[in-house]
């Protein structure tokens, strides 16, 4: 087994998570299996009770496991299925041994973070390591490991302690480190400054690693003295600096660190099993890079949520979407909207906010709400969420936006002026979205419905099913503690709003549609967890499909989209005249 770790410098947030999944997509494409393992020094468990503007989203994984935004860029990155103990926090380290030395397995010792929680930690990396994350079930070659935060860090220090010691119990041909780290170009002076990032490697190398690869972070190409400065003051040759400047697309960045022979590093220092010669993935990434570059048309979905002053709340959902605007060659426009400044409260408090909001929401292609918890903005939702319905534009609903869809239809159409979740009024005489009886109130972290579940398709005629190419279910990835009620349906379904999915036991409420509308879809499910850049998710395809307008051609044409849509045939994925397979959505 060979590990890398990627480590990080100067700020945190440089972009490690895409460094890591890029690292791994490069040594993907060489033929190699590559797992993932994201460290996060907080002491939380795990990252389910983190509020989104914390750390961004809480990804979900076909487990149940609630972790940190990167292993969702591993997953896309390098299509591969990860488990909840692929991220390591603080928190889970120390739970471990603190069970232990209840049970008695440290024999009376003193338990210390020296050797204790160290070994504990490289334990678990070399345990996590060896578990298959390819659908061929065969262990991995290589495992890269991302450590959160910067090199310095109070609360990282036992993991950089644990590494050091690691680097030797597995032999330096078998482990190396990647050092992430900023190049500031003040706007003063416009030159590239390497002390931050000359600071950043001494500090860990006086912890007792030595980077391998210095990945400098920068806004533009690093010159060539900038590059020889940093080789001859951090203890590298000039080949192990490695520039990653900011791109049009993530998808460059495997394309930057294959352009500057990170492969060939890794080859010599690790000894690595690859022949070099080019690689049908990276023309595949190279195509899509180029596609989203020369995109000419637009398409605008106004994103009604209440975390958007942070985009990172809502990662999955954004790249799901542009998943989706890629496929159908369309350039992808997210109008951000606070739910809160489309309610009536608003007109009185900022009248001009209020009316920006709903400009911006009028004037978008289609309408998106995702999940989020809390009473707060819901109004606002069902605000949006009733002018889709009864404006004839694509909405897609997804979590709370699908409760919220039910509720909104309960009050326009069905009349039931107080109908609610109990989420937000437990008093409502019309509950139409309830609490789950498994649903534990006294414990917040871990209680939910989570991970992957079946739904049945119970509709023949069904839109999402048709997207999905026909099949009878799917299983997609769930993360709710409130339902639709079930005993309320027969009377959606006389005014024609259609639960067309449910679970297996037929209980649970899962994918609704609208009669008699170009696409209006909730689903109680998350399926942006699961979106890759060459398989979008089949609810977000189809929002973006029915806002470009094509829709309707799509499904008459048998799901198919034309050959200008396609990627061509030498990139190792579809060609024109298999019709793009991988967008028929036969497995995901």
């Amino acid at each position: 087994m060979k590990y890398i770790l990627v480590t990080g410098g100067v700020i945190s947030g440089i972009g490690k998570g895409i460094i890591a999944s890029s690292v791994g997509t490069i040594l993907k494409s060489c033929g190699l299996h590559v797992t993932a393992i994201k460290i996060d020094p907080y002491i939380n468990i795990d990252a389910g009770t983190f509020s989104p503007y914390e750390h961004g989203e809480v990804f979900v994984l076909d487990d149940g496991g609630e972790v940190d935004l990167d292993l969702g860029n591993y997953e896309r990155f390098l299509d591969i299925r990860l488990i909840r103990d692929n991220n390591i926090t603080t928190g889970k380290i120390y739970q471990s041994v603190i069970n232990k030395e209840r049970k008695g397995d440290y024999l009376g010792k003193t338990v210390q973070v020296v050797p204790h929680i160290t070994d504990a930690i490289q334990e678990w990396v070399m345990k996590q390591a060896t578990i298959s994350v390819d659908e061929d079930g065969v262990e991995p070659q290589v495992c890269v490991i991302e450590l959160g935060g910067t090199v310095g860090d109070i609360e990282s220090m036992p993991f950089i302690e644990a590494f050091r010691q690691f680097q030797f119990k597995v032999k330096r041909e078998n482990f190396c480190n990647i050092h992430v780290s900023l190049i500031p170009q003040p706007n003063t002076t416009g030159e590239q400054k390497t002390k931050p990032t000359q600071n950043s490697v001494r500090e860990l190398r006086g912890l007792g690693l030595s980077a391998d690869l210095i990945v400098c972070r920068c806004t533009t190409p690093l010159e060539t003295s900038v590059k020889e400065k940093i080789s001859m003051f951090c203890h590298v040759e000039p080949t192990q600096v490695i520039c990653v400047h900011d791109v049009s697309s993530i998808y460059r960045v495997p394309l930057l660190l294959e352009d500057q022979g990170v492969v060939r590093y890794l080859c010599e220092r690790l000894n690595l099993p690859i022949e070099m010669r080019p690689r049908k993935m990276l023309t595949k990434w190279k195509e899509m890079a180029d596609r989203s570059d020369r995109l000419l048309e637009h398409v605008s979905i106004a994103l009604v949520g209440k975390y958007t002053k942070l985009a990172d709340s809502y990662t999955s959902v954004i790249k799901a979407l542009e998943h989706s605007a890629l496929a159908i060659n369309h350039k992808l426009e997210v109008k951000y909207i606070d739910s809160a400044d489309l309610e009536t409260t608003t007109l009185q408090d900022d009248p001009v906010k209020y009316h920006e909001a709903w400009q911006k929401l009028c004037s978008a292609h289609g309408v998106l709400v995702p999940g989020g918890f809390g009473a707060r903005g819901t109004e606002g939702k069902m605000e949006a969420i009733s002018w889709a319905r009864k404006q004839n534009k694509p909405f897609l609903g997804v979590c709370l936006g699908m409760q919220l869809a039910v509720c909104e239809f309960a009050r326009s159409v069905l009349g039931w002026e107080d109908a609610n979740s109990t989420e937000f009024n437990p008093e409502s005489k019309h509950p139409v979205v309830i609490d789950m009886p498994e649903h534990n109130p006294g414990q917040m972290g871990g209680t939910m419905r989570l991970g992957k579940r079946r739904t049945i398709f119970s509709s023949s005629t069904s839109v999402l099913r048709k997207l999905y190419g026909d099949v009878e279910y799917v299983d997609e990835r769930h993360r709710h503690r409130f339902e639709v009620n079930p005993e309320l349906k027969h009377h959606f379904e006389q005014k024609g709003l259609q639960f067309v999915g449910q679970d297996v036991e037929g209980e649970r409420m899962e994918v609704i549609e609208l009669e008699d509308h170009c696409y209006f879809v909730g689903v109680q499910y998350h399926p942006e967890f699961t979106s890759r850049p060459i398989k979008p998710s089949p609810p977000y395809f189809g929002l973006l499909l029915a806002s470009a307008g094509k829709l309707q051609s799509y499904l008459a044409k048998g799901c198919r989209l034309s050959p200008r849509d396609t990627y061509s045939d030498h990139s190792g994925s579809s060609s024109p005249d298999m019709d793009m397979r991988e967008l028929k959505f036969l497995s995901l």
